[in-house]
Formats: structure tokens, sequence, C-alpha cells
């Protein structure tokens, strides 16, 4: 089971800010949040804890309900939405790479 943690303002400020220089690594497109696209973000969370995903315009579904259904199927916070882009945050079960305190 993963780590779910619900953060503070101050800790979703942080993770902002270290999310600024990070490209999308997962595109969600046309056909939606599909299995392979969860999967992709799933290894990519895993690796690095924090990522960004770009949510294309050509999927049917509301951004904000898109990045509300990503956040709840990868058991990640969701650390911001701007645009299209979301930032994803779950802390890796072992061995934690970012700092919250």
């Amino acid at each position: 089971m993963k780590t779910k943690v619900k953060l503070t303002n101050a800790q979703r400020r942080s993770l902002r800010a270290l999310a600024h220089a990070l490209k999308p690594v997962v595109h969600v497109g046309k056909e939606g949040i599909t299995e392979k696209v969860i999967m992709a973000a799933d290894d990519a969370i895993y690796a690095h804890e924090l990522v960004k995903i770009r949510v294309l315009e050509s999927v049917s579904q509301n951004r904000k309900e898109a990045a509300r259904e990503l956040a709840k199927r990868l058991e990640a916070e969701l650390v911001s939405l701007v645009g299209r882009v979301v930032v994803l945050y779950r802390r890796h079960p072992d061995e934690p790479k970012i700092d919250l305190s």
C-alpha cells in the first residue's frame, strides 16, 4: 500500500517551488486517463515523488476533474493545477527523496 501524506500549505508551497523546474513526464491524450497513463504516472511518481502531468486539450474530461482523478487513482496529493499541468506528490514508501520537514 502506498503512503499518502496530507500536505500543509507550507509543504505545498515548497513542492510547487521544487516542481517549477520540472518538465511534464506524462501526457494525458484524447483517450483520457487510461491504464497505460496511470501505469506511466505511477512509475514516474515512484521514481521521483514529485511529477508534472500535462492534460492535453483533446481530453474530453474537465481539467480539474482529470487532476482529481489522477491524484485519487495514484494515491497522491494534488500539489497544484496551473492551466493544463498537474503537479502530484507521493512520498516514496522506503527511500523518500524530498524532505518536507
